[in-house]
């Protein structure tokens, strides 16, 4: 299900073009709900009081918003979500001791600027405990006293999580202008044991972590899961019968395959931007190449020759290029070519090695891993590798991976563990692109090479 309608121009914010009308998917409906305030202001006629907030602003001043409890029950647990999303991403700060508000009436906006809130967000549940859920919602500009956003959604009860992450999408587009990211899922390789005896399964959660689940038995080792963009689908690598292969893995019936024959081991998967395509890495003798692999004729085309170890490919968002690994020059560094191969150039002049390149859903950010004097470190590079920055680092750090609108990473991290440092332990965590807000993400057991998905419809 995509947002939904729109009321009036956002007064937080850039302009957004909304759809009107009921749009379904997944069991999951959503309605305009009629504006309880006067008419948005025009953009030539704005509203006294009401605020330009951009990103930027909001990485050093998070957002003050009010959000009352949805009801008692389900309503308190949707509230819960709501508020762990917006506070989690670093852009907003919830406020505590809310007074109470009926979402259906316009707000007393004076309580409200009374404990220093910017925007308010009010709901009311009803259905719960028939199967069936209906939840309301309306979010407020507090400065301008009008209402921003009235969407009612209608689902099965046990779809109530993806409602109030919607509800936290919808606040966070409405106030940034961008389209936020809760709504999503990332997957990842779960592991449990010793370390030299780890079982290794793929996963796959909700971004906040919640309703994880296993998609393999654990019996193979597995490796870099990666999302494919329009189907639920997924690109990864295991070791099962002792052959290191690609395998394609549909979510819905469980069922993989291999994705091509190749004389070596291959690895690295990552789908095309169209779907179309996978590009990975073969083996072939004491190095490896890339190749594409059509998915419709399983056709494979070597992408390049350079008798080194070439890996870790990956697409620029518009198909154009591809950034990927290299030890051409000696050591590994990151290069950027044509998609149909050829004209390679060196990227990365840092000091160290440079591995996991990711490309940014925007295209104008490359995300790598950084082996050097400091140990292991997370940066950003502009495409042509100018502008670089490490936003994090340490013991261990590494395989990072974009949200779906490019504003934050989500990684691992390896520490040490147990008496005397003898153990180790790896977990998740993410971080935004402006190098702030680095915070661990919850699995149940350890977990290593994260992929977030792409925008759920």
């Amino acid at each position: 299900m995509s947002v939904i309608s729109t009321l009036g121009r956002p007064i937080l914010g850039r302009p957004i073009i909304g759809r009107r009308g009921l749009i379904a998917s997944a069991g999951l409906v959503a309605s305009p709900l009629s504006a309880l305030a006067r008419q948005a202001p025009t953009p030539g006629n704005p509203a006294p009081g009401a605020a330009e907030i951009t990103v930027d602003q909001a990485h050093s001043a998070p957002i003050p918003i009010a959000l009352p409890s949805f009801g008692p029950g389900l309503g308190d647990q949707i509230t819960a979500v709501i508020t762990a999303d917006l506070g989690g991403c670093g852009l907003f700060r919830p406020l505590g001791a809310v007074p109470p508000q009926a979402a259906g009436g316009v707000p007393d906006f004076a309580t409200y600027k009374a404990i220093g809130a910017q925007a308010l967000a009010v709901g009311d549940v009803s259905g719960a405990g028939s199967g069936s859920l209906r939840v309301e919602f309306r979010l407020w500009d507090v400065l301008a006293g009008q209402q921003i956003q009235g969407t009612a959604y209608t689902t099965t009860e046990a779809n109530w999580r993806r409602i109030a992450h919607k509800i936290a999408d919808v606040i966070y587009q409405r106030m940034l202008g961008e389209r936020g990211y809760f709504d999503t899922r990332i997957c990842y390789v779960a592991r449990s044991g010793p370390r030299g005896r780890q079982v290794t399964r793929l996963a796959i959660m909700d971004q906040d972590g919640a309703n994880n689940r296993y998609l393999t038995s654990g019996r193979w080792l597995v490796l870099t899961p990666r999302f494919h963009p329009t189907r639920d689908e997924i690109a990864f690598m295991s070791y099962a019968n002792n052959r290191p292969r690609v395998y394609l893995f549909d979510l819905a019936s469980g069922r993989e395959q291999v994705l091509g024959e190749f004389h070596g081991i291959s690895f690295a998967p990552r789908f095309s931007p169209d779907g179309s395509a996978v590009v990975l890495s073969a083996t072939r003798g004491g190095g490896s190449d890339i190749y594409r692999v059509d998915l419709a004729s399983r056709v494979s085309t070597q992408l390049t020759d350079s008798g080194a170890i070439d890996t870790s490919p990956c697409y620029s968002p518009d198909g154009s290029q591809i950034v990927f690994n290299s030890d051409r020059d000696g050591s590994p560094q990151l290069y950027v070519m044509a998609a149909g191969g050829g004209g390679a150039r060196r990227i990365s002049f840092g000091s160290g090695q440079y591995g996991s390149p990711v490309w940014s859903p925007r295209g104008d950010l490359i995300a790598f891993t950084r082996i050097g004097g400091a140990g292991f470190s997370i940066g950003v590079m502009q495409p042509d590798g100018s502008g670089e920055r490490i936003l994090t680092q340490g013991f261990t750090v590494e395989s990072p991976s974009f949200c779906p609108n490019g504003r934050v990473l989500v990684y691992d991290r390896q520490t040490r563990a147990g008496a005397g440092g003898a153990g180790f332990s790896s977990s998740l965590a993410t971080i935004d692109i402006a190098g702030f807000n680095d915070h661990p993400l919850r699995t149940p057991e350890g977990g290593s090479g994260p992929a977030w998905s792409p925008f759920n419809g």
